[in-house]
This record gives C-alpha cells, sequence and structure tokens, in this order.
C-alpha cells in the first residue's frame, strides 16, 4: 500500500487558494474519512488510505518535532496551525497550512482528529519554515538517539517561542499565512 522507499521527486504541487483539503481521523491517527481534494494530492485511493496511519502521506524531510509537538498538542485537548510538507504516493510532495482540531465524544474523551488544510503563504514556506525545518533536522539527526532528536528538537522550539514569547500557534500567524 504504502512506498516509504519511493524517490522524492522534487516535484511539488500547489494546491488552489480555494482548494481545501479535508481528513478525519480516529484517536490513533488511521483515516476514516477524507475528501476528494485529498485524494487527489496524495495521489492514493480511498481504500488504500480508509484505515491506514495518517503518516502515509508523511515526507521524510520533515522533521519528527513538528509531528510530536503537533501529536501533543492535540492529544492535550487543544488545535494547533502547523505548515507541514507532505508526500504524495508518486513521490511529489505539497505543502499545506493544517488546522488540527480534536473531535471529542458524549463522555468527553477525545474520539478523533480533524484537519483541514488549505494553500499555505509560499514566502513564508521559504523565508521561515524551510530553514526552521532544515535546522530541526540537523538536530535531529545530530542526536545520539531517535528519543534523543526529539528532546533536541523540542528545546530548540520551545527556545525559539520563549524568545519571541509566543504560543507555537502564535508564532505561525506571526510569520503570516
Amino acid at each position: 500500500m504504502h512506498n516509504k522507499n519511493a524517490s522524492l521527486t522534487r516535484v511539488e504541487r500547489s494546491l488552489a487558494p480555494d482548494e481545501l483539503i479535508v481528513t478525519k481521523t480516529d484517536a490513533s491517527g488511521k483515516i476514516r474519512y477524507a475528501n476528494r481534494t485529498f485524494y487527489k494530492f496524495a495521489g492514493y485511493t480511498p481504500a488504500e488510505c480508509i484505515g491506514a496511519q495518517h503518516n502515509i502521506i508523511r515526507h521524510p524531510e520533515m522533521p519528527r518535532t513538528v509531528f510530536k509537538l503537533l501529536w501533543d498538542t492535540i492529544k492535550g485537548g487543544d488545535e494547533i496551525f502547523a505548515y507541514v510538507n507532505n508526500r504524495a504516493k508518486n513521490g511529489d510532495h505539497y505543502w499545506v497550512l493544517a488546522h488540527v482540531t480534536p473531535n471529542w465524544g458524549a463522555n468527553k474523551s477525545i474520539i478523533g482528529y480533524h484537519s483541514n488544510r488549505r494553500a499555505p503563504n509560499s514566502d513564508v514556506i521559504r523565508e521561515h519554515i524551510q530553514p526552521l525545518y532544515t535546522q530541526l533536522l540537523k538536530i535531529e539527526r545530530s542526536a545520539g538517539s531517535p528519543k534523543d532528536a526529539l528532546a533536541a528538537g523540542e528545546k530548540h522550539v520551545l527556545d525559539l517561542l520563549r524568545s519571541k514569547d509566543m504560543s507555537f500557534n502564535e508564532l505561525m500567524f506571526a510569520l503570516g499565512v
């Protein structure tokens, strides 16, 4: 189904300003719903995606730190906005500005997650996000273990946020959307 070793094509796909990617997952991150725009950009069929982990579209050049921050935030019951570079099935990639929120069940527990993704500001990607993610990847790759990599990446992000006296979401909006 998912070929993690598929070559990266370096071809970038771009969402139009009026396109919106929507997915819903269960609490473990397995895709339960995706709209046509998701399938168009990801290059997968519904049969390949429904029930698969959402990381089926994870680009290998995305820092693990960003996903840790994302999951920690939404599992804590909060929403997050984050720039994410996704990989299509054929190795193309597409940047999105993702807004991820928890879905609450009747007993006030998180039963899943809802994500809307739209076209990002390409200037913000080029000027701020790519340099930050490149730095995070460098930090992660220089660590002695995966655990140390996440800790070092998280420290870098938290230090950055403290220096700006902002939350992660505030930083994303301050950079421009």
